[in-house]
């Protein structure tokens, strides 16, 4: 079972997909909101959740105060379902969620509003280089302090990243490793910034 852990549609259970998709646990959902939280990147915030598969994460942001959401999903089942579980947290949360029945790379080659918060949550098989190729099409879709939550296998190497982006902190949760990036301010310093999770704080 999936469910929102807090905010104003918290316990509220989502529909999952049967199939083709691997929710966040709530145990590593409760971890990455806490640190959001701490660091108040929800509240107000324009958030994306890219390969939303039952849109969890991007509405667990939009219960807790998030302006809005944008959900990326290509499987059309997975999309249906995140529909449905966005009806019924806006119905609770209020904020603004559309759901996208495209591909990650597809979505984000046309121009958006800057993001604040990001989710990444792609299939584990995902290759790195085309990890790599979706976070550099992110990047121009990013605020200038956004972060960007990226959550992998833990036994997947340190993504590489585009011009435009840094490592911020690593943590691993049993077989999930999630690595958090942010923008880097100055995209021609981009080489100057750590990208070593062991050198970030």
């Amino acid at each position: 079972m999936t469910r929102i852990i807090a905010g104003a549609a918290g316990s509220l259970t989502l529909e999952v997909p049967g199939s083709g998709t691997r929710p966040t646990s709530d145990r590593v959902r409760e971890s990455i909101f806490g640190s959001l939280d701490a660091a108040d990147a929800i509240a107000g915030a324009r958030v994306l959740d890219l390969y939303a598969g039952s849109g969890a994460l991007g509405l667990e942001a939009l219960s807790r105060g998030a302006a809005s959401v944008d959900l990326v999903e290509k499987s059309p089942r997975a999309a249906s379902v995140i529909e449905r579980n966005a009806e019924r947290v806006r119905h609770a949360a209020g904020g603004a969620s559309r759901v996208h029945r495209t591909s990650a790379d597809a979505y984000l080659a046309a121009a958006h509003e800057p993001y604040a918060l990001v989710f990444i949550d792609p299939p584990y098989d995902l290759g790195e280089e085309d990890l790599t190729q979706v976070l550099r099409l992110l990047v121009p879709s990013l605020a200038p302090d956004a972060i960007v939550v990226t959550e992998r296998a833990a036994r997947s190497p340190e993504p590489a990243l585009p011009a435009g982006l840094t490592i911020e902190r690593h943590r691993r949760y049993g077989d999930t490793a999630v690595w958090w990036l942010s923008r880097v301010a100055n995209v021609a310093d981009a080489d100057d910034q750590p990208r070593d999770a062991s050198q970030s704080r």
